[in-house]
């Protein structure tokens, strides 16, 4: 949006689109099946009053509030043709002071630039904080896998395609987050396990704990791939993923694969030493075991 619309500058600019003016805008950044739709229901469950107006998985190179796929209010959804066109018809609901929040997927921070901005003409200088999501390695790329394999309509080549696209995005947010940019990153492993880091990461943000459990289920990409039932967060077993995908076969190319990255490696012994071990004992294997030539 432009800063300078009505003669407003800032904040106060965005109330002729969206109804209310915002005390508080977030801009979030992270791969798919990172824990990010839990992430944002968490933030506006503690969001001014538990006001807040959520756009979801937004167009990159266009403004957000004209380019979103879904969008929330209050932590609840809305049907995108009651805003078609007119966000303002939220405002009421958000009231001056809520919370903004804007999601993009698969994407990072770094790929904002100032010749090529993410949000288009959106004002940058209303964003107060950008925020990170990532993941474990071995469980996201186990929930990206699991998640493209029931959809019949993709080759195995376009689903590997899709993940290896996904595993180098991947490993660029993870160089973000070990160069400690601007952005606060949000560890999803860590924040489904340690209420003292979502209490502190509230703080930094801005926001006071109002509701600082990890929620219910979304049902975003259809929920959780592995837990269909699971209605609650804290029912979910999010740190074991890997383990189930360990015997899938597409799972398996996947890794052969991120365990000849040394950049990847190297960034993933950084902040998942783990998961680290797992790929260096997968690159001491060979694949293809005995005589294939004709």
């Amino acid at each position: 949006m432009n800063a300078m619309a009505d003669g407003l500058i800032g904040k106060p600019a965005l109330r002729a689109r969206l109804g209310f003016e915002p005390g508080l805008v977030l801009r979030m950044h992270g791969m798919r099946r990172s824990g990010n739709h839990a992430i944002a229901s968490w933030l506006q469950r503690n969001a001014p009053e538990g006001r807040a107006l959520f756009l979801n998985n937004c167009r990159r190179s266009a403004n957000p509030l004209d380019a979103f796929s879904s969008v929330e209010v209050n932590d609840a959804k809305v049907s995108v043709d009651k805003v078609q066109g007119d966000l303002s018809v939220l405002g009421p609901d958000v009231g001056d002071g809520g919370l903004l929040l804007v999601s993009y997927e698969d994407n990072s921070p770094a790929q904002d630039r100032p010749r090529k901005p993410l949000s288009g003409h959106f004002d940058r200088g209303v964003i107060d904080h950008e925020v990170l999501v990532y993941r474990s390695f071995l469980n996201w790329a186990a929930s990206l896998t699991k998640k493209l394999e029931p959809n019949e309509s993709y080759s195995v080549a376009r689903r590997i395609a899709v993940i290896l696209r996904g595993v180098d995005l991947y490993s660029d947010l993870l160089g973000e987050v070990i160069d400690g940019g601007a952005a606060i990153s949000v560890c999803y492993d860590r924040w489904m396990e340690d209420e003292a880091y979502r209490a502190d990461l509230l703080a930094r943000l801005g926001l006071e704990a109002r509701d600082n459990s990890l929620g219910p289920v979304t049902g975003y990409g259809g929920g959780s791939s592995f837990q269909k039932g699971a209605l609650e967060s804290a029912e979910l077993a999010t740190d074991r993923r890997y383990v189930e995908m360990m015997q899938d076969p597409l799972y398996q190319a996947v890794l052969q694969v991120a365990a000849r990255d040394a950049v990847l490696v190297a960034r993933i012994q950084t902040l998942f030493p783990r998961d680290a071990e797992v790929l260096a004992r997968v690159a001491m294997e060979n694949p293809i075991k005995g005589e294939v030539a004709p």
